[in-house]
């Protein structure tokens, strides 16, 4: 009975063992260009393999994501894992909170700003939003988990 489990059964031991451990951490990073194209690439590398499909068959990634009956989704895992992080930063007073909102007094650093995370979900939050209204929906854990 070798590799009689369901599609749907192995995408859910994928995303249980394999993207659990890949993703360890994420809610910290500030992903670049590049970073994004890595993990959408290892998505799809995870998903051929899966599926068992060699490199010699030149299958597309289209595809791929067609034959297992999904989409692009690791990016969005990390966008809500990162998003709920965030949430539970903003609703409470911490330390964590005062080091996101810049308020630590000291020498600036001589370089170029590092890209924040908070930047980067500003940037991708749908419309133009700015912090203070970021932190006022983050109080509402029903609208912000949407």
């Amino acid at each position: 009975m070798r590799g009689s489990l369901s599609l749907h059964l192995k995408k859910r031991m994928v995303k249980a063992f394999v993207w659990s451990v890949a993703l360890s951490g994420s809610e910290t990073w500030t992903p670049q260009e590049e970073d994004i194209r890595r993990l959408e690439a290892f998505e799809i590398w995870i998903w051929r393999r899966l599926m068992k499909v060699p490199w010699t068959e030149h299958k597309t990634n289209e595809e791929i994501l067609q034959m297992v009956e999904t989409e692009r989704e690791i990016m969005d895992t990390v966008r809500s894992r990162q998003k709920r992080c965030l949430g539970q930063i903003l609703r409470h007073d911490s330390l964590l909170r005062i080091m996101l909102e810049g308020q630590i007094q000291g020498k600036k650093a001589y370089a170029r700003p590092r890209t924040m995370l908070l930047d980067w979900l500003l940037k991708i939050e749908e419309g133009n939003i700015n912090y203070e209204e970021l932190k006022m929906s983050a109080q509402y854990r029903s609208r912000w988990s949407q």
